[in-house]
């Protein structure tokens, strides 16, 4: 039987306000308050339970597709629909337990970088952090150790996979053209696979660039089943889809496809139920094995050895950039929405800006930092465990990681700085490059991280950096003759009115 593997990435963008911890009402998401709320009643509840129809249009059964397929959810989206749909989150987490006794021992799920940042473009701490806080967010949900860690946008260059391997992790989800070259294991001569040539019908083995043996496996998704599911309408019916997984079988002895998770049912209305028949009745009915990929690994380990292409200027590939990561950095003409004539030249001012800002967050938590915790970084790590647990003590982790009881207005201190490095953290959310306008609602989103960073940096009695970065932001300019630049969205849209007010009242007071 040919093995299939289908993977959902299931993602949104932390919408929260950071100053309330609620998700304001949001553009176009209508008819609900906002687009978590929409994509859930399309895609994510559906998912958990899609009907198969059977005869005189009855409902045959109910089937919850997490757990037929392979998946991974945003750590943040999966805090929000903890929060405020619980029944739906419950039955994700079920998925997972459900297929671990199924699949020899192997969950569907998947984790995911933490913030959804671009980890290539991460400085070495950030892409740490990234990971572990991924790690330790799927732990405290789904009970056990991940096998693998989705690369939001599947971005990755050889840095970001050793990481991978130092943090134990057994394989890794790539698009084909992220593909370099691959070797049989113990022979000199490599084979070019650039350009999306890599057989996706197999399993590979990428080592550790220190020479020491370790490895990861590495699946790359079969490109054309996956553009048919995202772009060229397979998910018209099952009969299609399955007959996309069967063109695909005369590749190899598997079928690995990765899209969206909202490619089922947000993208493609009745998707989950496509997809649910597919995967429940028809793909086995034409000799398909349904399995994930901790299964796979075990029956077929990789043998060949690969490299990878980390793009133009070493800077990184990616899934959704045919630039490899100049979505995230330039003008690379990879967007969505827009008008004709629009350009995204705003992205590199605003990544410069929101660099300056990290950095001179980072400058700040290492320096006060250091007077508070034995380690200021390992202390950063491990406050994952404060954004998952609201009840744990804050006294005692402070303790942990000072080493001794602090007083209360130190204790203040150090949360305030563990606080910033969450929020600078969350400015890098890939979301905020990856559309046309900087106007964008997923953009605003990133600078009002970027305002709470700034707030944060006044209540610890630091030097604002807001002036300096309003003049960064202000060579970032809008498509919308109304919007101005970048400055202007931020003070119009992410600045609390309080905080401009507070500085333009300082900058008076120094000139009087």
């Amino acid at each position: 039987m040919t093995a299939l593997i289908v993977h959902g990435h299931f993602y949104q963008p932390p919408r929260e306000n950071p100053w309330t911890g609620n998700v304001d009402r949001e553009f176009g998401a209508d008819p609900y308050h906002d687009w978590n709320e929409r994509i859930h009643a399309e895609c994510y509840v559906p998912n958990t339970q899609a009907q198969i129809i059977g005869a005189q249009e009855t409902i045959e059964r109910t089937v919850n597709n997490y757990e037929k397929i392979s998946f991974n959810f945003g750590p943040t989206l999966l805090s929000w629909l903890q929060r405020w749909h619980p029944q739906t989150y419950s039955r994700i987490i079920e998925a997972d337990l459900v297929s671990r006794k199924t699949r020899g021992g192997h969950g569907n799920a998947i984790a995911q970088a933490y913030g959804h940042a671009i980890l290539p473009l991460a400085n070495d701490q950030d892409r740490l952090t990234q990971v572990v806080w991924g790690v330790a967010d799927f732990r405290h949900r789904f009970g056990r150790e991940p096998e693998s860690l989705w690369l939001p946008e599947t971005a990755c260059d050889n840095r970001t996979l050793d990481l991978l391997i130092e943090q134990h992790l057994r394989f890794v989800i790539l698009a084909p053209t992220q593909a370099a070259r691959r070797k049989a294991a113990g022979s000199d001569e490599w084979k070019s696979v650039e350009n999306g040539s890599i057989d996706t019908t197999k399993a590979y083995r990428y080592l550790h660039q220190d020479g020491s043996g370790r490895s990861i496996a590495v699946f790359f998704y079969d490109g054309p089943a996956a553009r048919a599911i995202a772009f060229e309408k397979a998910l018209v019916s099952s009969e299609a889809l399955v007959a996309v997984f069967g063109r695909a079988a005369a590749r190899g002895p598997l079928v690995n496809v990765a899209t969206d998770g909202e490619t089922y049912g947000h993208h493609f209305k009745f998707g989950d139920l496509c997809l649910a028949h597919a995967l429940e009745i028809e793909a086995p009915d034409e000799g398909f094995s349904i399995t994930n990929y901790g299964q796979y690994l075990d029956q077929y380990p990789a043998e060949l050895e690969v490299q990878i292409n980390e793009g133009p200027e070493g800077e990184g590939m990616s899934w959704s950039c045919a630039h490899g990561v100049g979505r995230w950095l330039r003008d690379c003409g990879c967007h969505t929405g827009g008008e004709s004539g629009w350009n995204q030249a705003w992205r590199g001012p605003l990544r410069a800006a929101l660099t300056f800002l990290g950095d001179k967050a980072a400058g700040h938590f290492e320096t006060l930092g250091s007077n508070v915790f034995v380690d200021p970084w390992a202390a950063r790590n491990a406050s994952i465990d404060l954004v998952l647990d609201q009840q744990r003590s804050r006294e005692e982790f402070l303790h942990r990681q000072a080493g001794r009881w602090l007083p209360t207005i130190d204790q203040v201190r150090a949360l305030t700085l563990l606080e910033l490095q969450r929020n600078a953290l969350l400015m890098f959310t890939s979301c905020g490059w990856f559309f046309s306008e900087v106007s964008g609602i997923e953009t605003i989103q990133v600078m009002k991280y970027a305002a709470r960073v700034i707030g944060l940096l006044a209540e610890l009695g630091l030097p604002s950096p807001r002036g300096q970065f309003l003049e960064m932001l202000a060579e970032a300019g809008s498509n919308l003759k109304d919007k101005g630049t970048g400055a202007d969205v931020y003070r119009r849209y992410a600045e609390p009115t309080s905080v401009a007010a507070q500085e333009v009242g300082d900058a008076e007071a120094k000139l009087t």
